[in-house]
């Protein structure tokens, strides 16, 4: 396939700047929407060779789309990560000192838990040791909406999760920040929060809940690929959600990619700050 970047990569690229990330489903959605849209070859098994082609153009500006694992099901998502900035900072944009502050408390409990999850309860109490300006309450709870809106944490019944897009975009700074306390899974070789792990105290391996699944299935009597011990703990069913995407995906491909000055504008604002300069690409 041709390096060359075309209408469909651009359109690809444009909604990745929208979206931010998108599920695996989504994304094969989109690479077969911008295909036919644009009249050009679609090939259903060339979709990382495509978004290859885009990467090429990206990287001068250290930004690439890259593919991650979610811990929760299993699936693949492509997000579009910047490459320059290796640590929190690249959020200073969008957020003030004090709730950068607390997001660094927050993945702080992430990564020490034992689950890989934050409570509420646990993260408010951590604004009592801010060394900036102490958020009260209700700007604490305001602030993880935020966080869950953009795509930096996950909520569920109270605990917080980093969520997909966090661990794509920050796995530098979370190896490098915390090397002593992340661990891989076993199986795919990625960072591990939410996991099982063997009960060995010599040897106490991690793996993703979703990894477990499929490594273990069929299997009458689990042991652990690294120890050999038997595995005790439940095996999680492996199932994959439908794409939640899709619906946003079809409504920012449908606009098609327009030289409006006003309508690049609207469309900056709606997406991360850190894409400044990808416009050069949709031209």
């Amino acid at each position: 396939m041709s390096r060359q970047m075309g209408d469909n990569h651009r359109r690809f690229l444009q909604t990745m700047m929208v979206n931010g990330i998108i599920d695996e489903h989504g994304a094969r959605a989109l690479y077969q929407y911008c295909c036919e849209t644009h009249h050009t070859q679609y090939a259903p098994d060339k979709l990382d060779e495509f978004i290859d082609t885009i990467n090429s153009r990206l990287q001068p500006m250290f930004m690439q789309i890259r593919k991650g694992m979610s811990e929760d099901n299993g699936q693949q998502y492509y997000a579009l990560v910047n490459m320059a900035e290796t640590d929190i900072t690249r959020m200073s944009s969008d957020y003030a000192d004090n709730e950068l502050e607390l997001f660094r408390k927050t993945m702080d409990l992430i990564v020490g838990s034992e689950n890989g999850k934050a409570s509420s309860t646990d993260i408010l109490n951590t604004t009592d040791s801010m060394t900036t300006k102490k958020l009260k309450k209700s700007e604490t709870e305001h602030l993880l909406s935020r966080l869950v809106h953009d795509k930096w944490l996950s909520e569920k019944r109270g605990e917080y999760t980093l969520s997909t897009r966090c661990i794509i975009e920050m796995e530098p700074y979370i190896r490098t920040m915390y090397q002593d306390q992340f661990k891989e899974c076993h199986i795919c070789r990625n960072i591990a929060f939410q996991c099982q792990i063997c009960e060995n105290p010599t040897c106490g391996i991690k793996i993703h809940n979703p990894c477990v699944a499929r490594y273990f299935k069929g299997r009458s009597e689990p042991r652990c690929p690294a120890c050999d011990d038997f595995w005790p703990h439940e095996i999680p069913a492996h199932m994959r959600s439908p794409s939640s995407q899709q619906v946003s995906i079809n409504r920012t491909v449908s606009t098609g990619i327009t030289s409006s000055p006003t309508r690049r504008s609207e469309m900056a604002r709606e997406s991360r700050s850190t894409l400044v300069g990808l416009w050069s690409c949709l031209k």
